[in-house]
Parts: C-alpha cells; structure tokens; sequence
C-alpha cells in the first residue's frame, strides 16, 4: 500500500482562537514545542494526550512526537518542523493511526501560531489539516466506509478534539513565556 499524500482530498480541517494574556516578546511556540514535557502535554487535552517528546529526522530536521487519541483513534505522530518561529510554527506528519479495524495512515498539518493584539493581550489560533493517503482509502474501502463517511467522522472528532486543546495549549504557551 501507498504512503502517497492525496493533497486534493481533505480528511479533515480545523482552526481554533483562544484569546490570552502573555507577554508577546518571549513567546516562543518553537521552543515551547521543543521543549514540551510529556505531562504538560497531557494536560493540554485531558484524556486524549498520551505522550510527547522531541528529536530529530535522520537528516537532523527536528521532530516533535506526540501520541494522542482522536475519536477511536490511537494516532502517532512524527511532526516535521517545516516553520519553526517564535510566533508560528508549521509542521507535517506522516501518522500512523490504529483504529478498531487496524493500522492506517494520514498526513496532519499542524500550524500554531501567536499574535499580539494589544499589548500581552494576543491570540492563539491552532490549525489542523488532515489528508488522506492512498493506503487510508483503500484501508476505509476494505472496511465498507466512504471517503464522506470517514471524513465526517474525522471531522466531528478532530473538531472537538482541537476545541479542547486550543485553549489548554494558548494557557500552556503563556505560563511557558512568562516563566522566561
């Protein structure tokens, strides 16, 4: 089966704002990243959040490793620094999810990003893009789903996931820049 990325094809999409009071100037999301405990991690998205940790790619791109559950979903994810700033961080993974009917895989795009509004009043807007792959469409196939069937599924579980995590996460950002 094909890891290949259907780019054309949206599994699922979700961007979230948290308004919090942070001093702008020593947010540092690519650091906050790097430097993510496990159970800092796991408060972020209570339940859901499993495990966190840094490293980097064979070719020394760093890598953030998070495990999370999404919907009935245990997904593994091996982020990518694309971006990696102060205020904005992009990052792509190839993830592997184990699902009731087994393994699959999906690309995720996370993008978290920090603006100033006024002052230390910003806002925090957490982005998740979700494409399928070839082998997740023939997996869903296999197991008597459409791709709209998996997408709305995807979708209601990634949403409400990312709903509770974007406020926890702005918070987590916040305490992290003003402990600096």
């Amino acid at each position: 089966m094909s890891n290949a990325v259907r780019e054309d094809l949206v599994l699922s999409h979700a961007a979230i704002t948290a308004d919090v009071e942070a001093p702008f100037d020593r947010v540092d999301i690519a650091q906050w990243l790097k430097t993510l405990p496990t159970h800092e991690y796991q408060r972020c998205a209570p339940g859901d959040h499993k495990a966190a940790g840094y490293t980097v790619d064979d070719d020394g791109t760093p890598m953030s490793i998070n495990i999370e559950m999404i919907g009935t979903g245990l997904v593994v994810q091996q982020y990518r620094f694309e971006v990696a700033e102060a205020h904005y961080c992009k990052m792509v993974s190839l993830s592997d999810i184990l699902t009731p009917a087994g393994w699959t895989t999906t690309q995720v795009i996370w993008e978290l990003r920090m603006e100033q509004l006024d002052g230390d009043h910003c806002r925090y807007t957490n982005t998740v893009t979700s494409h399928p792959t070839d082998a997740f469409l023939t997996f869903i196939a296999e197991n008597g789903q459409t791709f709209s069937e998996a997408a709305e599924a995807r979708q209601e579980a990634s949403g409400r996931h990312c709903r509770v995590e974007t406020p926890l996460y702005a918070q987590s950002i916040a305490r992290w820049a003003a402990a600096r």
